[in-house]
């Protein structure tokens, strides 16, 4: 009787193992005001003069970065008018919407573009900022904090 216990034991620890890998591959996440934030759709464009510009949605919000260029290197958020980041929440009910963005010294952060693969079409990095609310809107903070964002392998489109 030991033995069948035994036997059933081993049986058991060998079949319950199990793997669940999933892939997020194509990603953008990252920390917004302290909680977890995943997008469920991103994507990237890359226009004729060369800027880029990656949205990120959930159902109910949107990250903007852009950039003045896709290549690889670090672009600081409020500085230029180019390197911006923006958010925008709209209420699902109300349908009104509460904006935060950067700007010419408005708002701080980066954005480091690690990979822009022109053959895969295809763009990785990291981005970090603080942003502004724009219209002062009652129902959030003054200020939108984004750290430890990544996107990686985000499908481009070439204008």
């Amino acid at each position: 009787m030991k033995k069948y216990f035994l036997f059933l034991i081993v049986l058991f620890s060998l079949f319950s193992c199990q793997e669940d890998v999933r892939f997020n591959n194509p990603s953008f996440q990252g920390t917004k005001d302290n909680e977890f934030w995943r997008a469920v759709q991103s994507i990237a464009t890359v226009n004729s003069g060369g800027s880029l510009v990656i949205e990120a949605y959930t159902a109910t919000e949107v990250v903007t970065l852009k950039t003045n260029s896709a290549l690889a290197g670090t672009y600081s958020i409020g500085t230029t008018p180019m390197n911006t980041a923006s958010y925008v929440f709209t209420d699902p009910l109300t349908k009104e919407t509460i904006d935060f963005s950067s700007g010419f010294n408005v708002g701080d952060g980066q954005i480091v573009i690690t990979e822009y693969d022109a053959v895969a079409k295809t763009i990785s990095g990291t981005f970090k900022f603080n942003i502004v609310n724009t219209f002062d809107n009652p129902l959030a903070g003054p200020t939108l904090n984004f750290q430890y964002g990544v996107f990686y392998k985000i499908p481009v489109t070439v204008q």
